[in-house]
């Protein structure tokens, strides 16, 4: 049995290390959204919806927000049209919760890796406003085509580009990086 632990030490280090942040940082996201009451929305996902209007009014789009009195959603109107809306899913809360994970279980040198997770983390919201303000037009022009657009192609856009930033911290920045450089 031991010879098997040594032998899978490195895969098992990162397993633990990658479940131990995602269940930690999970646990802490909970119990953070736990202090909403069930029809009020997470500051985040106001944040979130506020960026998104904000980044669409630069372009000139006739955009507005309702937060729901019953619910825990935010409206998003396009030309007085309802066009989405914009739930707790949406604040890409849970994608950098996955990002940061895996950046801890391949850790490099502590600064390099906290500036990642940093940096990182905030492409991955910028992004996600971007995703949401291009879904939210497309919706308006092209509303029977929502499963494709919103079940498909927007979460292919945010998992690759999560993935992309994956591969980047592997090659440059992580020990793994450095161990094969110098092989």
């Amino acid at each position: 049995m031991k010879k098997y632990f040594t032998l899978y030490r490195p895969f098992l280090l990162f397993l633990t290390k990658f479940f131990l942040t995602y269940i930690i940082l999970t646990l802490v996201y909970q119990k953070f959204l736990e202090s909403f009451d069930n029809n009020k929305v997470d500051f985040v996902t106001q944040l979130v919806a506020d960026n998104t209007k904000q980044l669409m009014n630069l372009f000139d789009a006739d955009v507005a927000i309702e937060k729901d009195k019953s619910e825990s959603y935010i409206r998003l109107f396009y030309n007085q049209q309802y066009v989405a809306r914009i739930i707790e899913g949406c604040n890409a809360i849970s994608v950098i919760i996955l990002f940061a994970s895996f950046v801890v279980s391949f850790s490099g040198r502590l600064k390099y890796t906290l500036s990642f997770i940093v940096l990182g983390s905030l492409s991955v919201y910028v992004l996600n406003v971007v995703r949401i303000a291009v879904l939210s037009a497309l919706l308006y022009f092209f509303p029977s085509q929502n499963s494709i657009i919103h079940g498909v192609v927007f979460p292919l856009f945010i998992y690759g580009v999560v993935f992309v930033l994956w591969i980047i911290w592997i090659r440059k920045f992580s020990l793994y990086a450095k161990n094969t450089a110098e092989t």
